[in-house]
């Protein structure tokens, strides 16, 4: 006899880890791969990180902290808005969280109900729809193309039939890292103030773009819930450290949620992550080398047939349309695996609708893997 299962559970796979897998199983038999798949950065944490943690190893008990997390860490982040953005962010509404998708998590159960509806652009990061999906929330896509810059616009929101709960908007946004300029953020704040809508800001690409900086919401609003993550910009993808960034009235319910789903985030790369802050010349060195990968990647990608790009403004990514070349693209990156060994994740990760006349590239790894890539993809 089979038991009851979840429906919770029967959501969409993360395909970019599937693709990982296969690309390390082709690793693991000799094969060479080049990595454009995985969105982290190839770097390691920062070295003043290495050290904040190798002293706390030693010294720290390493116990339980504050569900919200330490406050050192806490007033560090509130310091950094100010350096960075010239906002001013009371360090108490600073949640540090098990990275950003702990903060997902916390910030979905503490803002909308089972039934509520939240829009998100399509393509988008595919957690954002399988986590609200096992909470038994409607999500209403959005369907971005070029003509928006592949981001949310009020007019799109105003096609939505019925009421609308909530938005998330992410700029740099994952996969096209295109960018909600300053004018575009402003009319979508004042779209969901005045409809009360839940605005939730995925701000975790910061400090990585390219001809301009990004935009925090907290600079519009103090209503949104801001969410960022030491992976990206800071290096530390497996340190599973992020924070959020909340409304006063919502600040308890984080709390009392987190306390009983994680207790707390964790310790060791709570007392690192402290460092990260002292390390701006060392991350700045990244972005670097993430610009001249991109550089690479848009002037030769073309040549090898990928004309057809997003904006690529910020993060890592280069979201292309190869619909001349396939409808099938999760079948065209496993093909371009196996003949090439250069992994890529294909758009059906990021856009249910359209993903399968898209695929998308990282650039995170190292400018000689990109150069190596497209010359590979030229020859196939």
């Amino acid at each position: 006899m089979t038991l009851k299962a979840s429906i919770r559970g029967a959501i969409s796979p993360f395909i970019v880890m599937d693709v990982m897998r296969a690309a390390n199983e082709r690793a693991a038999k000799g094969d060479d791969v080049l990595h454009l798949e995985v969105g982290q950065p190839s770097t390691a944490a920062p070295s003043r990180v290495l050290d904040a943690a190798r002293e706390a190893l030693e010294t720290d008990r390493l116990g339980y902290t504050d569900a919200l997390g330490l406050e050192p860490l806490r007033r560090r982040i509130a310091l950094f808005y100010k350096e960075t953005y010239g906002v001013e962010v009371d360090w108490r509404r600073v949640a540090v969280t098990t990275g950003s998708s702990g903060a997902f998590v916390l910030a979905f159960l503490a803002v909308f109900d089972a039934g509520d509806r939240v829009a998100l652009a399509s393509p988008g990061y595919p957690a954002y729809r399988n986590i609200l999906s096992a909470l038994g929330i409607q999500v209403i896509d959005l369907m971005v193309g070029p003509d928006t810059n592949f981001q949310p616009s009020p007019s799109l929101l105003d096609r939505i039939d019925g009421r609308l709960d909530g938005l998330i908007v992410a700029s740099p946004a994952n996969p096209t890292g295109t960018m909600l300029h300053e004018q575009e953020l402003a009319d979508l704040t004042t779209y969901c103030r005045e409809r009360r809508v839940r605005l939730i800001s995925d701000e975790i690409y910061h400090g990585i773009t390219y001809e301009r900086a990004a935009s925090t919401v907290l600079s519009l609003t103090q209503d949104a819930i801001v969410i960022n993550s030491f992976s990206k910009y800071f290096s530390m993808t497996g340190w599973r450290i992020g924070w959020m960034v909340l409304p006063e009235p919502v600040l308890r319910s984080v709390e009392c949620l987190a306390q009983n789903f994680f207790i707390s985030p964790p310790t060791l790369s709570q007392r690192a992550a402290i460092a990260a802050f002292d390390c701006i010349d060392e991350l700045n060195g990244n972005v670097a080398r993430y610009a001249r990968n991109r550089d690479i990647l848009l002037r030769e990608l073309p040549q090898a047939g990928f004309a057809d790009l997003a904006a690529a403004e910020g993060a890592f990514y280069i979201y292309a349309n190869v619909a001349s070349m396939t409808e099938n693209s999760r079948a065209f990156c496993g093909q371009m695996l196996a003949e090439t060994g250069v992994a890529v994740t294909p758009g059906v990760d990021f856009d249910p609708f359209r993903g399968n006349r898209f695929i998308r590239f990282s650039f995170a790894g190292s400018t000689e893997d990109m150069s190596e890539a497209v010359r590979r993809l030229s020859a196939w």
